[in-house]
């Protein structure tokens, strides 16, 4: 079985190298709920009180292995006995018989119980780390899907109100003679457009934000006063590689499952030889006449289910250890991909805001030469719209970036983890 720390000794890296944990930036704080409000969330979140109930299961569970499948057994027989000797009346007798007995642990298999019940709460514990490390994901990924759809509505609806603004004008220089139908027609057209986008942006924002309220209660919604600039991605790609599979609780609870499997599987295998059963057996027959005191040993003797038991155990422990190789392989993919997401982010948004601020001067000067007659009200409208398009698209590649840079730090235990 391969473990975590065996993981980064693979990789060339020593668990003292990884740096200590530090405060997320600050330009990801900015777009982020409060820290307070949403600790306070998870205290209450349902799912995380599950994963503290399925400990303490577990931990009851270890109790039990520890203390063994056998305990006291008390027999007791009453019986009357009736003799009838040849030429002699009747007799008969008050007996009882009793008994008390118990099968005893053979050397090895109390200390394989008490190893597979510590494995089995160490499995929950991870369990329950996961189950919160999902919910922390799923609330990042919602909070940042309702971000986008904020900004987008917001960028559609100064659109919206920039267009409305032009079509009032053309329609007043269309009264007073200065402009002609077809202009008016067609700002009133992109002006709807533009009104049809925001409503679709609106409803999204509204869904996105009706399911914040309903999966976290209680979870402000508040937007940032200004779109902060995304953090510089700073660091040895390979120890960031280190930190997040030093903290990734999926592959802590494959690693503990297939640690599990293996103790089940000795256990079983020790199983093939049966526990004896001890006893004490006290008894009074003919009436008090006879007394008896036995002490016996009763061993059952192993068939063909204790060998197919053990090896069902053996073939699961197998199917447990290629279960956690499969685990590791596409975590240490994942956990690769997400920092090359982060890389890309950072380069792709500043070029984002290049094009964007390149194409609203574009549409400057579209504006400017139809105002001094030497363009069309049509080129104007279509230089406008990739403007928008443009800074949305640099809007949405911002958020992005702020995005990726969040889910690292999360998935490093740097943000939103219970030592914060």
């Amino acid at each position: 079985m391969i473990r975590p720390l065996a993981l980064l000794a693979a990789l060339g890296i020593s668990p003292g190298s990884i740096a200590a944990p530090e405060p997320p930036p600050a330009a990801v704080h900015a777009v982020l709920p409060p820290t307070a409000a949403v600790a306070r969330m998870l205290r209450e979140h349902p799912a995380l009180a599950a994963g503290e109930l399925g400990i303490a299961a577990s931990t009851a569970e270890r109790r039990r292995l520890e203390a063994g499948p056998h305990e006291w057994t008390l027999r007791l027989l009453g019986q009357q006995r009736r003799s009838l000797p040849p030429a002699t009346p009747e007799q008969r007798y008050n007996e009882w018989n009793g008994a008390v007995e118990r099968a005893l642990r053979l050397p090895g298999k109390a200390a394989l119980d008490s190893e597979l019940g510590a494995a089995g709460e160490s499995a929950a514990r991870s369990a329950a780390g996961e189950i919160g490390h999902a919910t922390r994901r799923e609330l990042l990924t919602r909070w940042f899907d309702w971000l986008r759809d904020s900004a987008a509505e917001q960028q559609w609806a100064g659109q919206a109100a920039s267009l409305d603004q032009q079509a009032a004008s053309l329609r007043r220089r269309e009264q007073l003679g200065d402009a002609a139908r077809s202009e008016r027609v067609q700002a009133e057209a992109a002006q709807a457009q533009a009104e049809a986008q925001l409503a679709q942006a609106r409803q999204r924002r509204l869904s996105a934000e009706a399911q914040l309220q309903h999966r976290y209660p209680g979870l402000p919604l508040q937007l940032p006063r200004q779109w902060p600039t995304p953090p510089t991605w700073s660091g040895n790609e390979q120890e960031w590689l280190a930190a997040l599979l030093e903290h990734n609780h999926e592959l802590a609870l494959a690693t503990a499952e297939a640690r599990r499997a293996g103790v089940a599987a000795e256990r079983s295998r020790r199983e093939r030889t049966p526990d004896p059963t001890i006893g004490l057996q006290l008894g009074r027959e003919r009436g008090g006449e006879e007394r008896l005191a036995a002490i016996y040993l009763s061993l059952p003797l192993p068939g063909e289910a204790r060998s197919a038991a053990a090896d069902a155990s053996q073939a699961q422990a197998a199917a447990a250890e290629r279960q956690l190789a499969a685990v590791r392989r596409r975590i240490e993919a994942d956990a690769a991909s997400l920092l090359q997401a982060l890389r890309l982010s950072n380069e792709h948004w500043p070029a984002s805001q290049r094009a964007a601020e390149r194409q609203q001067q574009a549409a400057a000067m579209s504006e400017r030469a139809w105002q001094l007659g030497e363009g069309s009200l049509g080129e104007v409208l279509l230089a406008r719209r990739l403007a928008n398009e443009a800074a949305l698209t640099a809007r949405l590649a911002q958020l992005d970036a702020l995005e990726k840079h969040a889910q690292v730090l999360l998935d490093a235990h740097r943000l939103w983890d219970d030592e914060e």
